[in-house]
Order: structure tokens, then sequence, then C-alpha cells
């Protein structure tokens, strides 16, 4: 009878802890490990991208239903429905714009703050 154990033990390779280390941090809480450059350039990426998301959807939600308006008055000569969805679809193309310059002072106004102290702190520190 043959009582014996046998046990494997592989450590991870080099390669593999990066790997893992760099899967880990990104599971991490950000605050901690969170430049000052870091956060001003989050901050300064959502002022800008959300405005413009917002401005993208509207645009292109518009266009879509004036597209099928123009079908439906060009190819399958529904003509009364065709111009109401091209109106309608008119409307959101219309406020897209407005929609940006709104949506990007809100949030300027929301970040702002943060943003100026955080370049001011960077600035001063580099001054040293």
């Amino acid at each position: 009878m043959n009582n014996q154990f046998n046990f494997k033990y592989t450590a991870p390779t080099e390669e593999e802890r990066k790997e893992i280390d760099s899967i880990r941090r990104q599971y991490s809480p950000q605050e901690q490990s969170e430049s000052k450059l870091e956060r001003l350039r989050r901050l300064d990426a959502i002022v800008k991208n959300t405005s413009t998301i917002w401005s993208l959807v509207l645009g292109v939600v518009g266009t879509l239903i004036f597209g099928l308006g123009l079908t439906m008055i060009l190819q399958w000569s529904i003509w009364f429905w065709g111009i109401v969805l091209m109106i309608i679809g008119s409307v959101p193309i219309a406020i897209a714009y407005p929609t940006y310059k709104y949506v990007l002072k809100k949030y300027k106004n929301r970040y702002g703050e943060e943003i100026l102290r955080l370049s001011e702190e960077l600035l001063n520190e580099n001054e040293k």
C-alpha cells in the first residue's frame, strides 16, 4: 500500500505577477492611488465628455427620426406622417448645441472650483 501524499506548488512568474497587480489596481479604490494630476485630468474629462455625449445623443436621435420621416416621404409616399416625423426630428437636432453649451456650463460650475484648486496646487508644486 502506497500512503504517500504528493503536492506540487508553483509560484506565479514575474509576468504573471505584473498582470495580477495591474488587474488588482483596477479594482482598488481610486482615491488612495490617484495623483492630483490624474484627478485633474479625470475631472476635466468628465466636464467635457458629459456635455459632448448629451449633445451627440440628441443629434443622433433627431437625425434618425428626421431620416425616417424623409424616407416615408421619398420612398413610401406617406406625406403627412413623413412631414410630422421630420418636424419632430428637427427639434432634438436644433437643441443639441444649446444642450451642449448648457451642460458644459453646468458641469464647469460644479467641478470648476476643484479643478482650479488642483491646478493651482500642481503649478505651485512645480515651481518649488
